[in-house]
């Protein structure tokens, strides 16, 4: 009953956001305007959909079945980190250059979609972990085709993309209500219903607009995959101390998307991953107010405001129970709309007006290179050795102490930025 009211309510959201939608496509035909947003806003949804259902809850899943060690939940985690570093070579260099966008999404959707079922066949972990290497690379390229087909019907990307992509949050969002509601946070019927999603956007990638190759002349290098291009912006003193400190915050962050769900199952949440779609809602929410503070107080203080909510949420896990602190628990995942909008959002945006308009989309590449490839593999592997270093048993961990490391890490970036990052109120291209 409660899944049929979540599939209403997205109905009459899907309806809304594509009447607003429809008025900005590049056509005149009102017909085409809305079967245009609705193919695209679908294929969003399932997008994140098939990643918030099997990535959130993976850490859980491995504890449980696997009697997975921190170490080795971390090294799985670190399979998305490393298809995040060649992903770019597979779009930039065959994608791009030879198929059309939407088709070749779809073929990695049906690969995708037969690895996660393999995956619920496993019993070893040095097997699941190639598996999940091999599926995230993937899934991950599939994350710039699907935006590439969705600009590829775009006058304005600025004002048309966010009302679609905001469609990928609801569907992480609907996953995770999904898998609460359904208690099966433990079992391997996560990755069955990713997997049959996988299958069934794979299938409707087929039938997405048409995204044509850009062809053997288009100029992409390995070099310029991987945004090389954007070196230039090193020697720009502020740019640099802002890009250590970016790949360093994805320590914290990794420990967060690696463990946070074993550890509300550990101390007795029901329905742990229903309630974690919070940090969604409040990323969604808080989204909204960056480009009105980004001018008003300035990337320094937006990037500050960011790292402070690092420190308060492992905090707020660390003292945080089902009991009197519920509240704490609370806290600490609505608390990630700031962590990551404040930081990596923001990051983003100083890194456009810091490399301007003829190395902006090298510099982006860089930067997520950079943070969610480099970052998040330093990121899951650390954690996974803090989290066997507090294992208590095989089902229990001093969490209190886990959380400890995260936040102190995010003191030191927090402390290192203050000193050393220097940026003035009106950024000026590097």
């Amino acid at each position: 009953m409660k899944i049929a009211v979540y599939f209403l309510l997205m109905k009459e959201i899907v309806i809304h956001f594509v009447c607003n939608f429809q008025t900005q496509l590049p056509t005149n035909d009102c017909n085409m305007k809305t079967n245009t947003g609705a193919l695209l806003a679908l294929m969003m949804f399932f997008e994140y959909f098939i990643w918030g259902a099997w990535y959130v809850t993976m850490g859980t899943y491995m504890g449980e079945n696997l009697k997975s060690s921190g170490i080795q939940i971390g090294a799985a985690y670190s399979a998305l980190a490393i298809a995040t570093m060649i992903s770019p070579f597979i779009v930039g260099l065959v994608a791009d250059r030879f198929f059309a966008a939407q088709k070749i999404m779809g073929v990695l959707h049906l690969v995708g979609a037969v690895l996660l079922y393999a995956a619920t066949k496993i019993d070893d972990n040095p097997t699941f972990y190639w598996v999940i290497l091999l599926y995230s690379i993937m899934y991950m390229p599939t994350i710039a085709l699907s935006n590439s087909v969705a600009f590829g019907q775009m006058n304005d990307p600025g004002k048309q993309f966010p009302w679609i992509r905001v469609f990928g949050t609801l569907g992480w969002i609907a996953a995770g209500l999904m898998i609460g509601t359904l208690g099966i946070e433990k079992s391997n019927t996560t990755f069955l219903m990713a997997a049959a999603v996988s299958a069934a956007l794979g299938l409707y990638s087929f039938v997405l607009p048409n995204t044509p190759p850009k062809g053997k002349s288009a100029d992409t290098t390995a070099k310029s995959a991987m945004g090389s291009q954007a070196f230039v912006l090193f020697y720009n003193r502020p740019y640099l101390i802002f890009f250590i400190a970016a790949i360093l915050v994805c320590i914290p962050l990794s420990f967060y998307y690696g463990f946070a769900n074993k550890f509300l199952n550990e101390v007795n949440m029901t329905d742990a991953a229903s309630k974690m779609t919070l940090g969604q809602v409040s990323e969604a929410v808080f989204i909204i107010a960056i480009p009105f503070l980004f001018n008003r107080i300035g990337v320094k203080n937006m990037l500050l405001m960011g790292m402070v909510a690092w420190i308060l949420r492992y905090v707020c896990f660390a003292y945080g129970d089902t009991g009197a602190n519920t509240w704490m628990l609370y806290a600490g995942i609505i608390l990630h709309g700031i962590c990551y909008d404040f930081f990596f959002v923001t990051g983003y945006m100083y890194t456009e007006k810091k490399a301007g308009e003829k190395i902006k989309n090298a510099a982006q590449g860089l930067f997520t290179f950079a943070t969610y490839g480099v970052g998040m593999f330093i990121g899951t592997w650390f954690s996974g050795f803090v989290v066997d270093h507090y294992k208590i048993t095989d089902d229990s961990h001093n969490w209190t102490k886990i959380w400890y490391v995260p936040a102190f890490i995010a003191a030191a970036v927090l402390i290192y930025f203050i000193l050393f990052f220097r940026e003035k109120r009106e950024i000026k291209q590097a």
